[in-house]
């Protein structure tokens, strides 16, 4: 009989290459998965180097139109944020990369898969649910997890000894030993010096924008149209004095958002969040493109947008997708009805926003829509009457105040008037 096979998530760096090496010790006979969710990566190098450390086969999956359509463009239409400040970026690319990893590994004849998600982090939650629910009789062997493995490397030093010591061609040194992730809405910045929540993350660790006092010194317009929510074109121009430009294609128009972002330092955060396993980390953020597009989303939906379907969407799918994208349960009963409720919500949200991007921020210019009339700049202007008779407002404010009335006076009586 011949050796039972196991699908290795990979990604050429220092922890899956250990792992690789691992398993073969182990006597698994490995296939390496990796995932092109649009990080900058040299993935034909990689993958060579999967099959000189053993791997029998190294399968690259292109993801970046589903991670795009599927994932990121719906995070915009419900505004998707993680404790008000993180845009979910690593989140948003693991469900397309655990379907494709499972696709493989049913390919392959794979009785288990395999990941390099530490035993502290959130991805190894995200990762095997999507496993389970995808193909409930999988397998999951997780080293990180392993008192086998993790005994023998207690870190990231030990690995890069190990690496060392096996050949193993590794990009991590011991002088920069921060983990990366990265795609084509973000990069994170984990571990090492920035476990101090105090240590300021050093200039030369960011990858993806300039440094936002380093952006050019004129601001840089342009314009995004929604329909339904969804980005669907981008209007800009190609550098100083440059050609204008379209796109519609959604991978294009992300990739032309992202490079708008990143030359003008839009997008960085420095965060301290809670993970789902209850831990709190601390971790650097790089998300240009999608930083912009949501803000201009969040900005189109003030004009066109229903207040009370906005009031209920911000508190019940805006809130429940981010933190059940977060958790990791996207294959989940209770994503399939949020995502009906995202589309059912945006279906007026159709108009175009005017944007600027200047040294590290996002502003509207502008906004306008041919189709939603829910702005009626006579009723709202302070220079005419209108069809809103001021009069009206008289018994709006009365009766708004009968319950404040009463607390008042419940106040007084109590000797605890409210006028100190």
């Amino acid at each position: 009989m011949g050796k039972e096979k196991v699908c290795l998530a990979y990604s050429g760096g220092l922890d899956t290459s250990c792992i690789l090496a691992w398993l073969i010790e182990k006597g698994y006979d490995v296939i390496c998965f990796m995932a092109d969710v649009g990080q900058e990566e040299d993935f034909e190098a990689a993958k060579e180097k999967a099959v000189k450390c053993g791997a029998l086969k190294c399968y690259v999956e292109d993801l970046k139109r589903e991670f795009v359509e599927e994932l990121c463009f719906p995070a915009i239409q419900c505004n998707g944020i993680y404790e008000n400040v993180y845009l979910l970026g690593t989140s948003l690319a693991r469900p397309v990369i655990a379907r494709a990893q499972i696709k493989v590994a049913q390919k392959e004849g794979c009785f288990a898969v395999s990941h390099g998600c530490t035993g502290k982090g959130n991805d190894q939650v995200r990762f095997e649910l999507g496993f389970y629910a995808l193909q409930p009789s999988i397998k999951v062997i997780a080293p990180w997890r392993d008192p086998e493995f993790y005994n023998r490397f207690a870190g990231r030093n030990d690995l890069l000894d190990y690496a060392a010591k096996s050949g193993i061609p590794v990009t991590s040194t011991k002088s920069k030993p921060w983990s990366m992730d990265e795609n084509l809405a973000h990069c994170s910045y984990e571990a090492g010096i920035l476990e101090d929540p105090n240590t300021t993350p050093p200039e030369d660790m960011w990858k993806l924008t300039v440094d936002p006092m380093k952006a050019p010194d004129q601001p840089e317009d342009f314009t995004v149209t929604f329909e339904k929510g969804l980005p669907v074109k981008l209007e800009y121009t190609e550098g100083a004095g440059g050609a204008k430009k379209t796109a519609t294609d959604t991978v294009e128009l992300f990739l032309a958002a992202n490079q708008i972002a990143r030359r003008n330092g839009v997008g960085r955060i420095d965060i301290v969040e809670n993970r789902f396993i209850g831990l709190k980390s601390r971790g650097c953020y790089e998300t240009p493109g999608l930083t912009m597009l949501r803000s201009a989303h969040i900005d189109l939906e003030g004009l066109v947008l229903d207040r009370e379907v906005r009031a209920l969407r911000d508190s019940f799918i805006t809130t429940n997708y981010s933190r059940i994208l977060y958790n990791g349960v996207f294959f989940s009963p209770e994503m399939e009805f949020l995502t009906s409720c995202i589309t059912a919500s945006q279906t007026n949200v159709n108009g175009v926003v005017r944007c600027r991007a200047y040294k590290g921020s996002f502003v509207v210019v502008g906004r306008y829509s041919e189709t939603e009339k829910l702005y009626d700049a006579s009723e709202s202007s302070m220079d005419e009457i209108g069809d809103f008779a001021p009069s009206d407002t008289t018994g709006f404010i009365s009766v708004q105040a009968i319950r404040l009335k009463k607390y008042g006076r419940a106040k007084e009586e109590a000797g605890q008037s409210l006028v100190k």
